[in-house]
């Protein structure tokens, strides 16, 4: 039976996902519609996230979840595809 909790967490957790993708996407949009260039837009968001996970979860959440894009930006995962001629 834990294994439906599971699954229904995994889901719930990934449209809370999508939902926080969506609202920093306008909020970016609309810092760049501003003529806010997109580097201090970036550090702002950064900065704002590491800040609020350490008041919420501490030092060892923020240097992990730091860590783990640290890998995923390594592993090219943000690098935008190239288009195919």
């Amino acid at each position: 039976m834990a294994h439906g909790f599971t699954d229904l967490d995994a889901l719930v957790r990934e449209e809370k996902r999508l939902t926080a993708v969506e609202n920093h996407s306008e909020a970016w949009a609309e810092g760049l519609s501003a003529g806010i260039e997109p580097e201090i837009i970036a550090e702002a968001a950064l900065t704002t996230a590491i800040g609020e996970l350490l008041r919420s979860s501490g030092e060892t959440a923020a240097l992990a979840l730091i860590e783990r894009v640290r890998e995923r930006v390594i592993a090219g995962e943000f690098v935008p595809e190239q288009a195919r001629h």
